[in-house]
């Protein structure tokens, strides 16, 4: 007799969120209350940069992830730009640099010092100049070095070699309406982007052609998003004829009907979908939401699997995603979000949970590094190269292993010097022997003969100490028995 089985199976089935504590979070950070639609917020392993409210121009803050609580009000900005910045993006493969978007109708990429700043910021490494209206949307080229793409109230898309401060390509006659956002696919050949005719287009950047177009994704007349998956399928969020808010799955080879199509709620704030390609979950916010849902994207249907959702109190302003690599693998977070309130930043951790310490191969997948697999120029001749992945093992370091590697320096630190007065007639001689081509190679072979130095000594020492031992047990049994 067969059961049918009720429940899928997923091992993101119990991931869950949590906030963390109140001296971990950002506090007194003035978000930017400027009307646009993009997450406010953008974060790298080394940095935190949030748009803020600037008067006389425009602004965003960014700090090391380490300075946390209460930000000082006089603490220093990135502030070059002439109108309120409008989006910002961190370069996938340098995490000092910047990219930013503003009211002024400029780019800006901006080079930011190791440890942070120590004073405002107000001259860029480059000024893009092409748009002849408001730049709302950054967006770097996942894999090839330097190539940046911008998009425009003018409803002009450019891409640039931020090396060279060059316009690369101009798509200038492919969107009529206001662009809403814009995603490359996996390995930066293709880019989707939402618009404000209802229209889900997919584009070849480097041929300025269209390749695929699905009129009216969603009826509703509210802003939509879509972002390409690593397979190459498209997730799209938008609103219905009635107003409710929906999630759809397409198909690029064929785009008359979603591959999966499901309704949320009827709240009005615009959806923002955050992908994670090693996982497939796909993580929804709201802005003015208090929630965050995540979903599983699957090969079989109904192909967009409900997981659960993340409920907190305060409504978000904006939100920025960790990219995998800044991640703590060995507490199993597959997950970082930094959700910014009206005045404070507040990162939430999605976990989950195991019982076993060891690194969990599944979680943890290679994933994208931070070196380019190409650059501009093998781009713009029409190379395509996936990102170049790294192994999360190495970040992953146990507590258990960290604490006893540390006793284990300790141990050699403090029985170095009676070692070295044993040793040291053996190691000059050891110097000695060691070929005189390099004096690095010298050095290390006299530690080394050092450290065995020690190892002899430490076992002479255990034995000498169990011959000792065995004898007083022998004279213990002797008194016991009345012999001694």
């Amino acid at each position: 007799m067969s059961f049918r089985k009720v429940v899928r199976q997923s091992k993101f089935r119990h991931v869950f969120g949590q906030p963390v504590k109140n001296d971990q979070c950002y506090e007194d950070i003035r978000v930017s209350r400027v009307t646009w639609d993009s997450t406010f917020c953008a974060v790298n392993p080394k940095f935190l940069a949030v748009i803020v409210e600037a008067s006389g121009g425009g602004a965003f803050l960014v700090l090391p992830l380490s300075k946390t609580g209460r930000i000082d009000k006089a603490y220093p900005t990135v502030c070059g730009h002439t109108g309120p910045v409008l989006d910002i993006d961190w370069c996938p493969h340098n995490d000092e640099v910047i990219a930013s978007g503003s009211e002024d109708c400029t780019v800006m990429v901006w080079q930011i010092p190791e440890n942070g700043l120590t004073s405002p910021l107000t001259e860029p490494v480059v000024v893009l100049e092409g748009h002849t209206k408001r730049v709302g949307i950054i967006t770097w080229h996942p894999t090839a070095r330097n190539v940046l793409l911008s998009a425009g109230c003018d409803n002009v898309v450019l891409i640039w070699n931020v090396g060279t401060a060059e316009e690369l390509y101009r798509l200038d006659s492919l969107h009529p309406d206001l662009i809403y956002n814009v995603s490359w696919n996996y390995n930066g050949s293709l880019f989707c982007s939402a618009c404000k005719d209802k229209s889900v287009r997919i584009v070849d950047p480097r041929r300025g052609t269209l390749v695929a177009e699905r009129e009216k994704a969603h009826e509703g007349a509210r802003p939509m998003r879509a972002i390409f998956l690593a397979d190459g399928k498209v997730f799209t969020t938008g609103f219905s004829r009635m107003s409710e808010r929906q999630l759809a799955l397409w198909d690029p080879e064929n785009l008359e009907e979603p591959m999966a199509l499901q309704e949320l709620d009827s709240s009005n704030g615009a959806l923002l979908p955050f992908y994670d390609p090693d996982t497939s979950v796909v993580y929804v916010c709201g802005k003015g939401d208090s929630s965050i849902r995540y979903f599983e994207i699957t090969d079989e249907p109904p192909y967009i699997h409900f997981l659960n959702t993340f409920t907190s109190k305060e409504p978000q302003r904006g939100m920025g995603s960790m990219p995998k690599r800044g991640l703590e693998v060995s507490k199993c977070e597959i997950a970082r979000f930094y959700k910014l309130h009206e005045r404070k930043c507040e990162p939430i951790v999605m976990t989950v949970p195991r019982k076993s310490d060891l690194f969990q191969d599944d979680l943890y997948p290679d994933t994208a590094g931070p070196d380019a697999a190409l650059e501009a120029e093998d781009w713009v001749s029409g190379h395509d190269a996936d990102p170049i992945l790294i192994s999360l093992r190495e970040a992953y370091v146990p507590t258990k292993q960290r604490d006893l590697k540390v006793s284990r320096r300790n141990v050699l630190s403090n029985s170095r010097p009676a070692s070295s007065s044993r040793s040291g007639a053996s190691t000059p001689a050891a110097i000695a022997d060691a070929p005189s081509g390099s004096l690095t190679g010298a050095g290390e072979s006299g530690k080394l003969e050092e450290v065995m130095q020690e190892l002899r000594a430490l076992r002479a020492l255990v034995k000498d100490q169990g011959e000792r031992i065995s004898r007083l047990e022998q004279q213990l049994g002797l008194m016991e028995n009345g012999d001694a």
